[in-house]
C-alpha cells in the first residue's frame, strides 16, 4: 500500500482516541478551558451520562467572532508562546476542540466584554459549520451532542450511563479543590445538582471548598501542611492516620494548579504512611505542589493527567518528610467519626471491634534484637521506665495482682493532694486511668469524655517507636559475608546502586561495583538474619530507577522492628496498676503516631460526654 497523506479529519479522530476517551475527558477539557478564560463560574449540563449532550458554560472572557474558526483548528491556541518549558495554563496543547468536534456535533457560542453581539460556530463529525451570528452573554457555552457518533466504535467501551455520570462528577470535583473562588455547578439528566459555592482565594476558602467536596468530617480529621524545599512548595491537608478509605479515590494531587494523577506522588503518600495505616486502607489527602514550570514537564501525555519532575526524589522526599513531620508534631488524636462507631455498636445487632493479640512467641525476637548489637535493648528493660519496654518482661505485674489496691484511709491533705494530681490528668489528652476491663483495656476519663485505650495495641506502638528511633539513630550493625555475593544487573542499575553506597552502608548493607554489570555484597544488616541478597539488591535498583530513593531497605528494616514490637509488648490478659495505666498514657499522648499501632489499627477511642448523653436521651 502506497505511503499517502491522512485527512485533517482522521488526524482528528486519532487524537481524539488520545485525548477524549470518555464523556468525562470532554468535561474536562471544556472546564479547564473556561478556567483559562478567566471565568468566575462554571455550569456543567449533562445528559445520557454525557454521551447524549454536554453543555459547558462560563463567564470569561469569551472569543471574538474572527477568532472562531481558529479556535476549532488543530494545533491553535491562546496559552503558549515560544516556551514549551514555561506552561502557566492548564490547557496549552491545541487538540481538545477539533478532536471533540470529529467525533461529535460540537457546537460554541461565544461573546467577549467589548462585543455587541455574540456568534458561533459548529463542526459535525470532523465538517465545520460557518460562523453564524448568535445570542448569548459575556462568555462562552460549548455544547457537544451525540457524542462518538462519527466513531461508533468507541461507543462499545462506554459504560453505563451511571457510571459516566460519576466519573464526570469526579472529574469536576477534582478541577474545583484547585480553584476555590470559582463557583461550580453541575446539573445531570436524573435531576441531580451537584452546587460548590465560590468561596474566598485564601487558606481557608480552601479548606471549604476541599470540605464542600470531601465531606465535613475531613476539616476536622486533617491536618495542615506547608513546606518548602529547594524552591518546591508543597501545601494541603492530609488526614490523620485514624480517618481512613478503604480505596485511594480521595487522594486529590495538584502540580502547579493542575490535576494530576501521578505515581511517585501516590507512592509518596504509601511511604509515609506506612507503618501507621493497615495494608487495605488509605489516607484521605489533598496536596499542591507548586515550582518552576521549567523543572516539571506537563507535555507528557495528551490528557495532561501525567507529569515528569527533573528530581524525583528531591519532590518525594518533601511528600514523605513533610507529611510525617506533620503527623509527629500534630500528636495524638482520634478520628471525630470513631465515637459514631462506637455509638453505633450499641445498637442491636452490632458487634464489637477486636484487636486480636498475637500468639506467644518473642523469645526469638529478643534473641533477634540482643543480636543485632543494639544496647539500647536493655534500656528498655531498666525499671526507670515507667512501663517494661522489653519484651516479654514482667514490669506489668503478675496476673493476680488486683487492679487497685485501695490501701489505707489517707489524710485530709493526702486526699486533697490526690484530688489535684487527678485533676491535673484530667486535662491532659487521654485524661486519667479509672479502670481495666477485660484485661486489656483501659478506661480513662478527660473532662468531657471517656476514653477507651487497648493496651496491646498501645504498648505495641511504643516499643515500635522506640526500636525505629535506635534503628535510624545511629549506623545500623552489619554482618560480613563470608563470600561476598555477586548480583548481575544492567549497568545502568550497577551504577545506580554505586552512587548511593554510601546510604545503603549506613543502612547495613555494603556493596562495591563489580565490573560493568554487577556489584559486590559485602556486607549485609544484621536484623535481617538470612536474606536473600540478590532479590534485595534488585529491589532496590528498581527503587532508584522510578524514585531515586532507597526507602525499600529501610522499610524492611522498620517491618522487622514492628514485628519485634509486636511480639515484645505488654501482652491482652495483663492486669495492670492504676500508675502502670497512667504511665502508659502519658507515653502515648508524647509518642508519634500512637493513635494507631503497627498494623494501622486504632489504639484507642474517645466518647464524647455529649455523645454518652445522648445514649441516654438526655439530650
Amino acid at each position: 500500500m502506497p505511503i499517502r497523506q491522512l485527512s485533517e479529519t482522521m488526524i482528528n479522530q486519532i487524537a481524539a482516541g488520545e485525548v477524549i476517551e470518555r464523556p468525562a475527558s470532554v468535561v474536562k477539557e471544556l472546564v479547564e478551558n473556561a478556567l483559562d478564560a478567566g471565568a468566575t463560574r462554571v455550569e456543567v449540563v449533562t445528559s445520557g451520562g454525557g454521551l447524549n449532550l454536554i453543555r459547558v458554560t462560563d463567564d470569561g472572557s469569551g472569543i471574538p467572532e474572527k477568532e472562531l474558526p481558529l479556535a476549532i483548528g488543530r494545533h491553535c491556541t491562546s496559552k503558549l508562546a515560544d516556551n514549551i518549558d514555561d506552561i502557566r495554563s492548564l490547557g496549552f496543547r491545541g487538540e481538545a476542540l477539533p478532536s471533540i468536534g470529529s467525533v461529535s456535533r460540537l457546537s460554541i457560542r461565544s461573546r467577549t466584554a467589548s462585543g455587541d453581539s455574540a456568534a458561533e460556530i459548529g463542526i459535525e463529525g470532523g465538517r465545520v459549520l460557518p460562523v453564524r451570528p448568535a445570542a448569548a452573554n459575556r462568555g462562552t457555552t460549548v455544547e457537544v451532542r451525540d457524542l462518538f457518533f462519527a466513531t461508533p466504535a468507541r461507543l462499545k467501551f462506554m459504560k453505563g450511563e451511571r457510571a459516566e455520570s460519576a466519573a464526570t462528577s469526579d472529574v469536576v470535583k477534582r478541577i474545583a479543590i484547585a480553584f476555590p473562588a470559582v463557583r461550580f455547578t453541575l446539573a445531570g439528566s436524573d435531576r441531580s445538582t451537584l452546587e460548590l459555592p465560590a468561596t474566598e482565594d485564601s487558606a481557608q476558602g480552601s479548606l471549604r471548598r476541599i470540605a464542600q467536596v470531601m465531606g465535613s468530617d475531613f476539616p476536622d480529621n486533617s491536618i495542615a501542611i506547608d513546606a518548602t524545599r529547594e524552591g518546591v512548595r508543597l501545601t494541603g491537608h492530609v488526614s490523620i492516620p485514624s480517618f481512613t478509605r478503604a480505596n485511594a479515590l480521595q487522594q486529590y494531587a495538584y502540580v502547579n494548579g493542575r490535576p494530576v494523577r501521578d505515581k511517585l506522588i501516590a507512592g509518596a503518600i504509601r511511604g509515609a504512611y506506612a507503618d501507621v495505616l493497615p495494608r487495605d486502607r488509605h489516607a484521605v489527602t489533598v496536596l499542591f505542589l507548586k515550582l518552576d514550570p521549567a523543572i516539571v514537564d506537563v507535555n507528557v501525555h495528551p490528557a495532561k493527567a501525567d507529569v515528569r519532575f527533573r528530581d524525583p526524589g528531591l519532590v518525594r522526599g518533601l511528600i514523605v518528610g513533610s507529611i510525617r513531620q506533620a503527623l509527629a508534631d500534630a500528636g495524638i488524636r482520634a478520628a471525630t467519626t470513631g465515637a459514631a462507631g462506637m455509638m453505633a455498636a450499641f445498637r442491636p445487632g452490632a458487634t464489637a471491634y477486636q484487636h486480636g493479640g498475637p500468639a506467644n512467641g518473642h523469645r526469638s525476637y529478643e534473641a533477634a534484637h540482643r543480636a543485632s548489637g543494639f544496647a539500647v535493648y536493655e534500656q528498655y528493660r531498666s525499671p526507670q521506665w515507667p512501663l517494661d519496654m522489653g519484651f516479654g518482661g514482667s514490669g506489668f505485674g503478675d496476673n493476680e495482682q488486683a487492679a487497685f489496691d485501695a490501701g489505707a484511709l489517707a489524710s485530709a491533705d493526702a486526699r486533697a493532694g490526690q484530688d489535684e494530681a487527678t485533676e491535673t490528668l484530667l486535662g491532659a489528652v487521654l485524661g486519667a486511668a479509672r479502670a481495666q476491663v477485660h484485661e486489656n483495656y483501659i478506661v480513662a476519663q478527660t473532662r468531657d469524655s471517656l476514653i477507651i485505650v487497648d493496651q496491646h495495641a498501645a504498648h505495641e506502638r511504643l516499643v515500635y517507636e522506640a526500636l525505629k528511633n535506635a534503628l535510624h539513630s545511629r549506623a545500623v550493625p552489619s554482618q560480613i559475608l563470608l563470600l561476598p555475593e555477586i548480583v548481575d544487573l544492567p549497568e545502568e542499575d550497577a551504577e545506580r546502586l554505586a552512587m548511593h553506597s554510601e546510604t545503603l552502608a549506613r543502612f547495613g548493607l555494603g556493596i562495591e561495583r563489580f565490573g560493568p554489570g554487577a556489584v559486590a555484597v559485602r556486607e549485609t544488616p544484621s536484623i535481617l538474619g538470612e536474606t536473600n541478597v540478590g532479590q534485595l539488591v534488585r529491589d532496590l535498583a528498581d527503587e532508584i530507577a522510578d524514585n531515586d530513593t532507597v526507602e525499600t531497605l529501610k522499610e524492611r528494616l522498620d517491618k522487622i522492628a514492628a514485628t519485634m514490637a509486636c511480639h515484645g509488648s505488654v501482652r491482652s490478659g495483663r492486669r495492670l496498676k492504676a500508675e502502670e495505666m497512667n504511665a502508659l498514657l502519658r507515653q502515648m499522648e508524647a509518642t508519634p503516631g500512637s493513635g494507631t499501632c503497627n498494623h494501622g489499627r486504632p489504639t484507642y477511642i474517645e466518647l464524647k460526654l455529649a455523645d454518652i448523653e445522648r445514649l441516654f436521651g438526655r439530650r
